[in-house]
C-alpha cells in the first residue's frame, strides 16, 4: 500500500474556486471522507479542510485508479468540467505525500507561513478519520508523525512568530483604515490603552475555530468593546465570556454594524451573510467600517467593499500579501527539520515493511525444527530428555545462524529504498505463504513507535 494526496489550495486555485470546493462544515467533511474511503482502490482516508485548502489523503493499492477516483470527488464539488478543474489540483504520491503532509503540519504551505492553526486542523483530520473508522495503521502512523513534526518545528524555531496568522495579517492589511487607539467613533472612556486596538469596538460573527482565533487576537490587542454574534446563543455566550465580551443574536447584526469600528466574520455559511445593501442601511452616513472576512465561502459580498466608508479585507486580497512575510531564516530551519523527519519516517516505514516477512520466515523455520524433532523422537523413542535437549538446542543454533545473515541484510537493504522488492525476494526464495506474511501484521494495531488510534500526539 502507498499514501496518495489529491488536493487544491491557495497555491493552485483562486479563492472563487476554493469557495465552491470547500467543505466548510463537519457534516460535509464527514460525507467527503466516507466517499473517499468508499473508492475502489482506497483502504484508508482522511481529509484536511481549511479556509484555503482541501486535501484528500488515502492509503491506496493502485496509483492511477485512485487518482482518478479522488480527483473526481473534487471536480464534482466544484461543479466544473474535468479539464477545467484538473490544472488546479495537485497530486503527491508515497514519499512525496509524506513530505507534503509534514510541510503542511509545520506551516510551510500555509497562506500565512508558520501560522499555528493548521496544526489543530491536522489533528482534527486525524480525529474525524478515527471516529469514522476510515483511518487505519498507515494514516494513523503518518498523521501522528506529522503532528510531532509540527510541534517540533514550533518548539525549535520561531516560525510561528516570524510569520503572522491570517487574522494578524488581515489586521495588518486593514491597519491604515482602523481608527487609532483612543480615536474611535464612539466614546472611548473605557479604553485602557493596553494595545494597538485600544478604543476600537469590534464585532465577531461566528463562533467556530477561526472565530475563536480572531476573538483571541483582537482581545490580546486591547479592544475596548467586543460583541460575538452567532446563530447558536450558547456558543456565542461561551466565546464572549472567555474574552470579556457580550453575546448577541445574529438578528442584531445590522444594528451592530451601525455601531462598531471593525467586523471580523467567519461563519462557514454557504451564502453571503453581510450584503452591500445591509451595510448601506447600517451606515447611511458613510462612517468608516473595516470588515475582515476570513470565511470560505465568503460571508461578505465582494462588491460590499465599494460601499462608501467600507474597507473590506478578505482571503482574495490577503493572498497577494501574506507570502511576503520576512521569515527566511526560520523557514529554512523548519525545512531542515522536515527533511530530517521525512527521511527518518521513510526509513522506519521501509524497515517495518520487511518485518512481517522476517517474522514469517522465522516462524516457518521454527515449525520445521519442531516437525523434525517430532520425527526424530518417533524414530528414536529411547532418546533421553537431556540428549533431546542438546539436539534441539544444536538444531536451533544452526537455523539461527543460517537465517541471521539474510534477515540482517534485508533490514539493511530496506534503507536503500527497495524494501518491498527485497522482502518479496526473501518470501519467494523461502517459499513463504503470502497469507502467513499478511497475518503477522494485525490491522487493528498501529505501526511501531506510534500512538494508538484515538491518542493525541
Amino acid at each position: 500500500m502507498s499514501v496518495l494526496v489529491v488536493g487544491i489550495s491557495h497555491n493552485t486555485a483562486p479563492v472563487s474556486l476554493l469557495e465552491r470546493v470547500a467543505a466548510s462544515d463537519p457534516g460535509a467533511v464527514s460525507a467527503l471522507v466516507k466517499q473517499a474511503a468508499d473508492c475502489a482502490h482506497v483502504t484508508e482516508a482522511a481529509i484536511i479542510s481549511t479556509c484555503n485548502r482541501l486535501e484528500l489523503y488515502a492509503d491506496v493499492d493502485r496509483f492511477h485508479g485512485s487518482v482518478e477516483e479522488l480527483s473526481s470527488l473534487l471536480v464534482e464539488r466544484a461543479g466544473e468540467r474535468t479539464e477545467t478543474m484538473l490544472p488546479h489540483l495537485y497530486v503527491h504520491y508515497d514519499d512525496g505525500a509524506v513530505s507534503h503532509l509534514f510541510q503542511v503540519a509545520a506551516g510551510l504551505d500555509s497562506m500565512a507561513v508558520g501560522e499555528g492553526q493548521i496544526l489543530g486542523q491536522t489533528r482534527e483530520a486525524l480525529r474525524v478519520g478515527q471516529e469514522l473508522g476510515t483511518v487505519g495503521p498507515a494514516l494513523n502512523s503518518l498523521f501522528q508523525q506529522a503532528l510531532r513534526v509540527g510541534k517540533r518545528s514550533r518548539a525549535e524555531t520561531d516560525i510561528d512568530r516570524a510569520a503572522p496568522t491570517l487574522v494578524g495579517a488581515a489586521l495588518a492589511q486593514a491597519g491604515a483604515a482602523l481608527p487609532l487607539a483612543g480615536t474611535a467613533a464612539d466614546d472611548t472612556d473605557g479604553a485602557d490603552g493596553a494595545g494597538p486596538l485600544a478604543g476600537i469596538s469590534v464585532a465577531v460573527l461566528g463562533a467556530g475555530a477561526m472565530a475563536g482565533l480572531a476573538t483571541a487576537t483582537v482581545h490580546r490587542e486591547g479592544v475596548r468593546d467586543l460583541v460575538v454574534l452567532n446563530r447558536t446563543p450558547a456558543r456565542a455566550e461561551r466565546l464572549a465570556e472567555a474574552y470579556g465580551g457580550r453575546p448577541a443574536p445574529v438578528a442584531d447584526l445590522e444594528a451592530e454594524l451601525g455601531r462598531v469600528d471593525l467586523l471580523l466574520t467567519c461563519t462557514g455559511s454557504t451564502g453571503a451573510v453581510v450584503t452591500a445593501e445591509m451595510l448601506r442601511r447600517a451606515r447611511p452616513d458613510g462612517r468608516p467600517l473595516t470588515i475582515i472576512d476570513l470565511a470560505l465561502p465568503h460571508d461578505v459580498e465582494p462588491h460590499a467593499g465599494s460601499v462608501e466608508g467600507i474597507t473590506l479585507v478578505n482571503l482574495a486580497s490577503l493572498a497577494s500579501e501574506v507570502h511576503g512575510s520576512d521569515a527566511a531564516a526560520e523557514i529554512h530551519a523548519v525545512r531542515e527539520i522536515v527533511t530530517q523527519e521525512v527521511a527518518a519516517f521513510l526509513t522506519a516505514r521501509r524497515q517495518a515493511s520487511v518485518t512481517p516477512t522476517v517474522v514469517a520466515l522465522r516462524t516457518m523455520a521454527t515449525g520445521v525444527v519442531e516437525s523434525e524433532m517430532t520425527r526424530l523422537e518417533g524414530r528414536l523413542p529411547e532418546l533421553d530428555e537431556r540428549t533431546r535437549g542438546e539436539v534441539l538446542h544444536t538444531v536451533r543454533r544452526v537455523v539461527d545462524k543460517l537465517l541471521h545473515e539474510p534477515t540482517v541484510r534485508v533490514r539493511e537493504l530496506a534503507n536503500s529504498g527497495g524494501a518491498v522488492s527485497y522482502a518479496a525476494a526473501l518470501a519467494e526464495l523461502f517459499s513463504l505463504d503470502p497469507e502467513a506474511v499478511t497475518a503477522v501484521t494485525r490491522p487493528d494495531m498501529p505501526s511501531p513507535g506510534t500512538t494508538p488510534a484515538g491518542g493525541d500526539a
